[in-house]
């Protein structure tokens, strides 16, 4: 059931687990698209990245589905990897501020979003956490666009600090802040 206008949908009845997200893959950028507010051609571009990502060993994702079996939020990641196109751009950053280390043995959060009518539920903070909980790495981190938002102070009441700021990823129209937090994350 999708709330209507002005109701809180109920949390209690989002259910979180595994998520297939090569055969979820386009409900999931749909859900990407309307949290992050994604063109489409940005979407294609990114659909092309996920299934890329989805090949990494120890890659996982989880989905939030609705009573109805509507998928309203995802998150997934992997175990990081230095040879990755994420890390070769935040790594100078990491170096700079002194915290370079953090990309060894961390678990990277490449995506999490809920759609905009299900936010402020506690839904990201289920996925994240679900996820991470179950990460052999003892601790994550993760990229956010670089300015105080609902995402960023999620993240610092888990656990995340800023490892660098100002990052500037290639096409992206603003900076972004990478973010670390040893796991288990606070609850």
């Amino acid at each position: 059931m999708t709330p209507s206008a002005g109701a809180a949908p109920d949390a209690q009845d989002i259910v979180i687990g595994p998520l297939d997200l090569a055969a979820w893959v386009d409900e999931a950028l749909a859900v990407q698209a309307q949290a992050f507010g994604l063109t489409e051609e940005e979407i294609g571009v990114r659909r092309h990245i996920v299934l890329r990502h989805l090949a990494n060993p120890g890659a996982r994702a989880l989905g939030a589905t609705s009573s109805s079996g509507r998928l309203v939020g995802f998150v997934y990641g992997m175990p990081n990897d230095r040879a990755q196109w994420w890390s070769s751009v935040v790594e100078p950053y990491l170096r700079r501020a002194g915290n370079e280390a953090w990309l060894d043995n961390s678990f990277t959060i490449t995506e999490l979003h809920v759609l905009p009518a299900y936010q402020g539920h506690g839904i990201g903070r289920r996925l994240i956490t679900t996820l991470t909980d179950a990460a052999s790495e003892p601790r994550s981190i993760l990229s956010a666009i670089d300015t105080e938002s609902p995402a960023r102070i999620l993240y610092r009441k888990l656990g995340y600090r800023d490892l660098a700021r100002r990052v500037l990823f290639p096409s992206a129209p603003c900076p972004y802040a990478v973010m670390g937090a040893v796991l288990p994350l606070r609850r």
